[in-house]
């Protein structure tokens, strides 16, 4: 039996990742809310849907701090049990926060586009997932502890 009561958060950048989230979650019970960056298209995307705007933190540290307390802030607030994520960096605060603290489950979806080489938030997001995904054996070298879905 489906737990709707499941608090489950969605995240990933937004265009192709979110797309591959939205399509991967389908069918899913569970009371989700998403979190991805602000952009014309994820406001109008999410606008009847739970959701948290966090910035895109690069490379930079300052960015990446800043990300962080924008993701405390929405764990705090929603303690999501399961997190799950397509990517990309956007992503990883809020993974490392909700592992550490709130003991949540994660599950990494590693991208379609990933066919021949592993993507730079998989390789870190591996070690901590409690479920991780590939859509291509080809990435079995690198995951090989993963689960094989074929492509989403």
């Amino acid at each position: 039996m489906a737990n709707r009561n499941l608090k489950i958060c969605c995240i990933s950048s937004h265009g192709g990742h979110l797309h591959e989230l939205m399509e991967a979650t389908k069918g899913v019970y569970g009371d989700m809310y998403w979190v991805t960056y602000k952009t014309k298209h994820t406001i109008a995307l999410l606008k009847s849907k739970t959701h948290y705007f966090v910035i895109d933190p690069q490379t930079s540290k300052v960015r990446f701090f800043i990300n962080a307390i924008q993701s405390l802030k929405h764990l705090i607030m929603e303690r999501p049990r399961v997190v799950v994520s397509t990517g990309s960096g956007i992503a990883i605060p809020t993974i490392l926060l909700a592992k550490w603290f709130l003991h949540s489950k994660i599950i990494y979806i590693e991208s379609a586009a990933c066919v021949v080489e592993p993507s730079r938030t998989g390789r870190f997001v591996y070690k901590y997932a409690d479920l991780f995904l590939i859509q291509w054996e080809s990435l079995r070298k690198f995951y090989p502890n993963a689960k094989y879905t074929g492509v989403l």
